[in-house]
């Protein structure tokens, strides 16, 4: 049950939108081997100038910083499975590769109140978090 924030700066379709946050749901699912219907992920739309970039970078209107909140216990396999997996799925939409930052935060499960107040050790998750 990954928590996932979005960050660009460039404003998209409502439809493109939706594609790009499933394009990033689908490489978490698939490498994080996730339920479909878990499912945590925020876009935020940034106006350029709020939102400082690289200098070197060719399409900074086109910078995309992703930020996965996650329970501890994936291998590193696994994280580097999802970095690719999310590059590729976003590279479709124009992005180009080293436009995309990834940041994963791993904490401790008993660091998440889930389900009406219980401590995530404590709830059946319904999926591994060690793959």
């Amino acid at each position: 049950m990954p928590a996932t924030q979005i960050d660009i700066r460039m404003q998209y379709s409502i439809e493109q939108e939706q594609q790009l946050m499933n394009a990033v749901f689908d490489a978490l699912q698939q490498s994080f081997q996730l339920p479909r219907y878990d499912r945590n992920i925020r876009l935020q739309v940034h106006v350029p100038h709020r939102f400082q970039v690289f200098d070197h970078l060719t399409q900074p209107e086109r910078f995309t910083h992703i930020t996965i909140d996650c329970f501890a216990g994936r291998t590193v396999a696994t994280k580097r499975k999802l970095y690719q997996m999310l590059v590729q799925n976003l590279v479709e939409f124009g992005i180009p590769a080293d436009h995309i930052i990834i940041t994963l935060r791993e904490s401790p499960q008993e660091n998440w109140g889930i389900r009406g107040g219980q401590a995530a050790c404590d709830v059946d998750l319904g999926f591994q978090v060690d793959v």
